[in-house]
């Protein structure tokens, strides 16, 4: 009986899935994609590199993938946040920029093949990057038309502008390591997009919300 479990090849197609796209994420994060060699990943594996290109025909392809699963994770939470129960506009506003901190403290390096990749000038991932942003504007956007009444071209560069700031305030906080705990930095930019936000009207002229202070 063979006892190299480690290398075997008797896996679930999905688990081995799973389980080179978690090798390749680490020597992606230790090496950087270009340094990153396919050996370098089949090794981390502990598989063969006939085994790794059965799954994947490239090392492009593997980082196309991983990115796939974590632009989904951020536009999954980004759709939440609109769809969760709110008792006012404010507590979407929260929502959202929740989601963008979530999504950089519990995802590690990963936010970085999003919004820090060093191939943003390949097509296929540029392209990816694009719907992303799209995908989250729009959905920030159709709350913002539904509340406010505003033409949705003016919707949707409000909410490019709410992602936007979302990310860059999420992605210093984390870079800075500062005392600031997660909420309480999502609680600042919060209180400072609310301040534009709220005084958008509502269908009707009123404004969407008071705002205090």
């Amino acid at each position: 009986m063979d006892t190299s479990t480690h290398r075997g090849q008797r896996m679930p197609r999905s688990e081995r899935r799973a389980q080179l796209l978690e090798a390749a994420q680490s020597v992606f994060v230790e090496r950087g994609y270009h340094a990153a060699a396919m050996d370098d990943i089949a090794e981390h594996a502990g598989v063969s590199k006939p085994v790794l290109y059965q799954h994947f025909p490239g090392k492009l392809e593997l980082y196309l993938a991983l990115l796939d699963e974590h632009c989904h994770t951020l536009e999954r939470l980004v759709r939440e946040a609109m769809q969760e129960p709110a008792e006012d506009n404010q507590d979407r506003v929260r929502a959202t920029i929740s989601a963008y901190f979530d999504f950089v403290s519990r995802e590690g390096a990963a936010f970085r093949m999003i919004f820090e990749s060093d191939l943003t000038g390949v097509p296929q991932v540029r392209a990816r990057l694009d719907s992303l942003e799209l995908a989250c504007a729009e959905a920030i956007a159709d709350v913002i038309v539904h509340d406010a009444g505003i033409p949705d071209e003016h919707a949707m560069l409000l909410a490019t502008g709410l992602a936007g700031m979302s990310q860059i305030t999420a992605r210093h906080w984390l870079a800075a390591e500062s005392g600031l705990d997660r909420d309480e930095a999502s609680g600042l930019v919060t209180a400072l997009m609310w301040r534009g936000i709220g005084s958008l009207p509502i269908a009707g002229g009123e404004r969407s919300e008071a705002v205090h202070g």
